[in-house]
């Protein structure tokens, strides 16, 4: 029959490699000690307290699982084969790549974790999109981002709310603010940062010439209890009424909020609310988040300089272009991901390449 040992060997490596990355050895101690806190009787006294407990140990314990089955499935794997090959069993042999394969495809699936190696990358996101270049077609442009990143967020299962929307003059939207929230929210949104190219035939153009326009993304972990130094005197309000991308209205009053704190120039928005004071209060929040966020990430790209790294692909820089016309391609300038199904892209296809950033980053880390 079959000599599976090489195979079962790099499975059983993989699997160590795991226990290292997921922390298996303290995230064990760490389940004890949780599992404690979710049955304290008084928990939910305190609700935002009792959410993130639960939020961990739901996380740790799907972890945890993970890894014992894996672990399972390749010790009866094991056990068959060394039953197999001592009577010479050939009939065992499809059940035995069967369980190879599956094994293989489940860590391949969870080395992605490997991969969030920043310090936010498990938390939820505020994420802005805010047309450039290109007129008309760069609003219509951000709209289409909007949808895109909508589309791949219920892929994925992450919650997707718009928190604030300024439309466009003619069509599309000058700008939208919303909230990814879902473990890793953060950490596979950061290949997103930064100005994403279109090139097509403009639906705008009578003439239909090709146009390129250009949208910018940024995107700040939610940081909890975020520690900054902010005098609300230097923060502007502005009201208007709370919309949805492309023009529906939620309500007819001006409820929804937008901050924008002068020496920045970070703006944040809330629309979600009913009052505008609720909505002042979350918006606040978030921009309290979005300046936490900026003093640390200077404080990290000081320490890079002085270390002799260099600095990630941020905000103003182009990561990525859409070519419609007259070719269709996708393409990462920072990985040479690509793409041939824009189509595809646009509706939401991400993965392969924040995957594909999240690996780039790592190697970056690592030289």
């Amino acid at each position: 029959m079959r000599d599976f040992t090489d195979d079962l060997k790099d499975v059983r490596r993989r699997l160590d490699e795991a226990a290292a990355y997921l922390k298996i050895t303290d995230n064990r101690a760490r389940l004890s000690e949780l599992e404690l806190e979710v049955s304290r009787p008084d928990l939910w006294d305190d609700q935002d307290f009792a959410k993130k407990i639960n939020g961990e140990y739901a996380n740790l314990k799907s972890d945890i699982d993970t890894f014992d089955a894996l672990a399972q499935d390749i010790e009866d794997a094991e056990v068959l084969h060394e039953l197999a090959r001592d009577v010479d069993d050939a009939s065992q042999e499809p059940d035995l790549a069967e369980a190879v394969t599956k094994t293989a495809a489940t860590l391949d699936r969870l080395e992605l974790r490997s991969l969030f190696t920043g310090e936010h990358d498990e938390l939820d996101c505020i994420v802005q999109i805010n047309a450039k270049d290109g007129g008309v077609d760069a609003q219509d442009w951000s709209e289409m981002l909007l949808r895109m990143y909508g589309r791949w967020a219920e892929r994925r299962g992450l919650g997707f709310e718009v928190d604030g929307v300024s439309e466009g003059t003619e069509a599309g939207i000058l700008s939208a603010e919303f909230t990814l929230t879902g473990r890793y929210a953060y950490g596979l949104m950061t290949s997103e940062r930064g100005t994403h190219r279109l090139v097509r035939i403009s639906p705008f153009d009578n003439q239909g010439r090709r146009q390129t326009s250009f949208a910018a993304v940024q995107v700040w972990p939610v940081l909890e209890d975020p520690d900054v130094d902010m005098n609300e005197a230097d923060v502007r309000m502005e009201v208007f009424r709370a919309s949805g991308a492309g023009g529906q209205h939620i309500n007819k009053t001006s409820s929804a909020v937008r901050l924008i704190h002068e020496p920045t120039g970070l703006v944040a928005s809330s629309q979600e609310e009913r009052s505008q004071l609720q909505n002042r209060e979350k918006a606040m929040n978030r921009l309290r988040t979005m300046i936490a966020a900026k003093v640390e990430e200077e404080r990290q790209a000081e320490m890079d300089q002085i270390a002799g790294r260099q600095a990630q692909v941020g905000w103003g820089s182009q990561i990525r272009s859409y070519v419609m016309q007259p070719y269709q391609m996708v393409k990462d300038l920072r990985t040479e991901v690509e793409s041939g199904n824009v189509a595809a892209v646009l509706d939401g296809d991400l993965d392969e390449f924040m995957e594909g950033f999240l690996r780039h980053r790592r190697r970056d880390a690592e030289s």
